[in-house]
């Protein structure tokens, strides 16, 4: 699979696992009891909506296994603009290896590719902008690694994958540890003591917060939580270059644009998978 690791192989091996088995149980019954075994068939995946496709390469993984037989003849691409009417990609083999893939073929699809398209309308709107668009750990659990995938398709970027790939203290977590100093130092600390390399950034709910990070220091990334503009701004010229900025909380696709221009380096933004519409696809037979 092109471009994917080997621990993103298995991954992906053990999601298509665990998604068969959930489905198929003790058998397909409907297809077992209707079609004949050795029935070949062919099918076709048709896009219903203008977006961004994605989880093409997802769905080759699919049917190889299923039906390592399967011949599948790709004719789009992730991360491709899609209209109603286009093909994706044909499938031929036995038909009740296509239907056993079927559904789950499009539930992948369909979610990742509302991912990418909403990603890319939103990356398309920071043009002009230094600024990044960022996911969140706002996943569908067991999916993540499927949805932070599909943002990437749509042109956005990744921030960390789970809690063991960034140090992220938040509005608890700096609570919980007495203040900001303390969880700095502490962060620090223990990466001292465990020998990682992992970035640490740190969430501020306002400017007298924001002023304590800098008088310590200690950390990669600032996180803006919840500013409105004219105090983000503000922030921004604070910070003056001397950490990465990130603004969260309250942004969606409609006021994006107006945090780009205070001049943050990230927008994290937990709709590009909390609450995302799906696009519409279909596997039909022909």
């Amino acid at each position: 699979m092109a471009n994917l690791t080997a621990l993103d192989k298995e991954l992906i091996d053990l999601f298509i696992k665990n998604a068969i088995a959930e489905d198929v149980g003790d058998g397909d019954h409907t297809s077992l009891s209707t079609i004949p075994q050795g029935t070949q068939g062919k099918a076709k995946l048709i896009v219903k909506e203008n977006g961004i496709l994605a989880g093409i390469e997802l769905a080759l993984e699919i049917f190889q296994q299923i039906d390592p037989a399967l011949k599948v003849d790709v004719l789009l691409k992730d991360g491709q603009e899609v209209a109603p009417g286009d093909i994706a990609f044909t499938v031929s083999g036995s038909t009740h290896a296509i239907l056993l893939a079927e559904r789950l073929v499009l539930n992948c699809m369909q979610r990742m590719s509302g991912i990418a398209t909403k990603t890319n309308r939103i990356v398309k709107r920071l043009e002009g902008y230094k600024t990044k668009v960022l996911d969140t750990r706002k996943t569908t659990p067991g999916l993540r690694y499927l949805e932070k995938w599909a943002v990437t398709i749509g042109g956005g970027v990744n921030h960390r994958i789970g809690l063991y790939d960034m140090i992220l203290i938040k509005d608890n977590h700096v609570d919980y540890a007495g203040g900001i100093s303390n969880a700095i130092k502490q962060a620090n600390a223990y990466l001292r003591t465990t020998g990682r390399k992992l970035q640490i950034e740190i969430e501020v709910r306002n400017l007298q917060e924001l002023q304590q990070v800098l008088a310590i220091g200690g950390v990669d990334r600032i996180m803006l939580d919840n500013f409105e503009i004219p105090l983000l701004k503000q922030a921004v010229q604070l910070i003056d270059g001397r950490f990465l900025t990130e603004a969260s909380g309250g942004i969606v696709e409609e006021n994006v644009v107006d945090y780009a221009a205070c001049g943050v380096d990230y927008i994290s933004m937990g709709a590009l998978t909390h609450s995302v519409k799906s696009l519409d696809l279909s596997l039909k037979a022909f």
